[in-house]
């Protein structure tokens, strides 16, 4: 399996040893014995094992490839792993970055669920595929493993700015609510066990007093009052503040009494808390000595992984990538996603784009199908019209040629995805990055009526703006225009031309002889 990463990724020659290297899920552990042994085990394995190094490493666990067992590893158990130190085993490189893919896939569908305003039924539903389609494995140990690897990487990818923080943390958080959801009333008391939660049942004189109000709450959430003897713990209200918000709990001095059966609110306030806390953590480790010591190996990982896209690959041409000079005005219109459009109108008008335009733009038309030789023509006309032929020639027209792979490396170059659009700073005077994100409201809404979008549509869109789900704004964009539903979402802008070709021109079958 390969990474497509959202534009090439410099790695070091050095990496090319990476699958007989080992890393430790001990670097993001907040003890720091487990952290220092873990970079004199990381030392040792560069050294090749013949060093002082070793030798005294050797009395505290040296690496050695060894087969995994319960005494090293997480054994398998009823309850959900909760992520409070990483585990002492050694994890090979492909395995550090392709589990972290895996999780980062679930991460992502829960995320596109939540922004589309899937209930809680659906959203049971939805993390229960997710994760039989990415994570499930056949041994219950090794699944078990790969969970708990695969969230201490993402949660060092993810530690190193507030934005990050703020996406992982909501993400891991809502993952871990419908993974306990799913789980049944054995494992859930386990994993509450886990917590050792210092609340107690409400019992006695103190419940007798209070039956009435709490069958109150009860009858208004749509419930019945139950037969048998009911179980509710007395919680400051401060540590359920989505049961206070949606009023779903009795509170009374200071107290919020919540029911068995929201106790899911409970272990996933303690859940957030600490992984909150252990991001900071985290995040300092990184910066003061991780990012540094690891950066030929480790750290072009830990930074690919946030913006990775994990679609499919639009830098081969394909049935729809298929433009010419004649067409590209007209496709233009009919097939660009926003951020596309307005960099070829910009183009147009000025006869210029700064250097991200031109990547963003030149990288698209490239992945959609304009040959090399239309794409020098195409931008030679307009830069033309302000530069000259001689000066295009000497500081253009090399960077186009470079980026179709034919000056240089020779490197392929591929198209951006939604997150590197989305990640991207532009500047003054500059056009490219993601309008839903980089625009100001009322160009935005300019755009989007020149899109031809309803008032209803338009709204809709402005909604998940402000709410910051970028690629749903896109996405529900797409829905409006062409009058079809998108389920997957919109994660590339070459997916969104291919889905409009698709929309506009629609293959026929191929009739059977």
């Amino acid at each position: 399996m390969r990474l497509l990463s959202s534009g090439p990724i410099n790695r070091p020659n050095k990496r090319k040893s990476r699958s007989s290297a080992y890393i430790f899920p001990a670097l993001l552990s907040t003890n720091p014995y487990s952290l220092a042994r873990t970079v004199l085990q990381l030392q040792v394995l560069r050294n090749g094992g013949n060093s002082k190094e070793e030798e005294a490493g050797s009395k505290m666990n040296p690496i050695l490839p060894q087969k995994r067992t319960a005494s090293n590893d997480v054994v398998s158990s009823p309850k959900l792993p909760l992520y409070f130190t990483a585990p002492a085993m050694e994890v090979r490189l492909e395995e550090f970055e392709l589990f972290a893919i895996d999780r980062l896939r679930v991460l992502k569908g829960v995320s596109d669920g939540l922004a589309r305003g899937r209930n809680p039924i659906e959203m049971d539903n939805l993390v229960g595929d997710l994760w039989k389609k990415n994570m499930r494995l056949s041994d219950v140990s090794e699944m078990i493993n790969k969970d708990i690897i695969s969230h201490f990487v993402l949660r060092l990818v993810y530690c190193r700015s507030d934005e990050l923080k703020k996406w992982f943390l909501s993400m891991e958080t809502a993952l871990f609510r419908y993974r306990f959801r799913l789980q049944n009333l054995e494992s859930q008391r386990a994993t509450v066990g886990e917590f050792g939660l210092p609340y107690k049942a409400v019992i006695g004189a103190e419940l007798e007093s209070l039956k009435e109000k709490l069958w109150q709450v009860a009858r208004s959430l749509g419930q019945t009052p139950p037969t048998d003897e009911p179980i509710y713990y007395k919680v400051p209200f401060e540590e359920v503040p989505d049961l206070v918000a949606s009023r779903r709990v009795l509170l009374q001095k200071g107290y919020a009494f919540v029911a068995g059966s929201q106790l899911v609110s409970l272990v996933v306030t303690q859940f957030r808390s600490h992984l909150s806390k252990a991001l900071i953590l985290t995040n300092r480790k990184w910066t003061t000595t991780i990012r540094e010591r690891e950066k030929d190996r480790l750290t072009p990982i830990v930074e690919a992984l946030s913006t990775s896209y994990l679609g499919p690959d639009y830098s081969q041409s394909n049935e729809y990538a298929d433009i010419s000079l004649k067409d590209i005005d007209q496709v233009s219109k009919s097939s660009f996603p926003l951020c596309m459009r307005h960099l070829f109108e910009k183009l147009r008008e000025d006869h210029h784009l700064k250097h991200g335009g031109r990547m963003q733009l030149g990288l698209f038309l490239k992945g959609v199908g304009l040959k090399l030789d239309d794409a020098l023509a195409f931008w030679r006309e307009e830069f033309t019209k302000k530069v000259g032929s001689e000066r295009f020639d000497k500081e253009y027209a090399y960077a186009i040629r470079h980026n179709y792979g034919k000056e240089g490396k020779r490197t392929d170059y591929t198209p951006y995805a939604c997150q590197k659009v989305i990640s991207s700073a532009p500047g003054v005077g500059d056009h490219h990055g993601c309008p839903y994100r980089h625009f100001s409201e009322d160009n935005l809404r300019a755009a989007l009526g020149r899109m031809g979008l309803s008032s209803r549509g338009m709204e809709d869109v402005m909604d998940k703006v402000k709410n910051k789900h970028y690629q749903l704004a896109c996405t529900l964009t797409f829905e409006a225009v062409y009058g079809t539903s998108c389920d997957a979402g919109i994660n590339h802008p070459n997916q969104y031309f291919e889905e409009a070709q698709k929309v506009l021109k629609p293959k026929t079958p191929t009739a059977l002889v």
